[in-house]
């Protein structure tokens, strides 16, 4: 129990979590609202407003600042996590997400015309837009500011 209390007293990681946590919540909330249906699945998949990833590296980023200034080694490092991080949700996830649309328009085409297709479809929700992940970093920033 000690080391999950430890885990719990380290500010960045809890910031980091939490931002998580906060941004995969509001997930299921806009697809309840959107959707007008509770999609539990939101909780824990990847793709959508806002990004979690993001939210996560940013504020893990952000609260190593905080505590160890600007300065330190280990923001250095936080930094490059949260750019190569950012920099993937919206490269290589993103494009990946608009691969797969292709790939599932195609899917349907061949249903229709009737060769039979036993693959489900590939998963649409991948990467993210920069909105996606400016919203995330600001739900990052914010939960950041109210734990630090």
């Amino acid at each position: 129990m000690q080391f999950l209390s430890d885990l719990w007293a380290n500010g960045p990681l809890k910031c980091a979590v939490l931002s998580w946590t906060v941004a995969q919540g509001i997930k299921v909330l806009i697809s309840l609202w959107l959707d007008k249906k509770l999609d539990w699945r939101r909780c824990f998949g990847m793709g959508g407003m806002p990004s979690s990833h993001s939210a996560f590296v940013f504020s893990l980023m952000m609260a190593i600042g905080i505590q160890e200034t600007l300065a330190s080694p280990i923001f250095a490092v936080a930094f490059g996590l949260a750019a190569v991080v950012i920099y993937d949700a919206m490269g290589v996830r993103r494009e990946t997400g608009k691969q797969s649309v292709v790939l599932n328009q195609i899917l349907t085409q061949m249903l229709v015309e009737g060769k039979p297709i036993t693959e489900k479809q590939l998963k649409e929700l991948v990467g993210h837009t920069p909105l996606e992940v400016a919203a995330g970093i600001i739900v990052g920033i914010i939960v950041t500011l109210l734990v630090m």
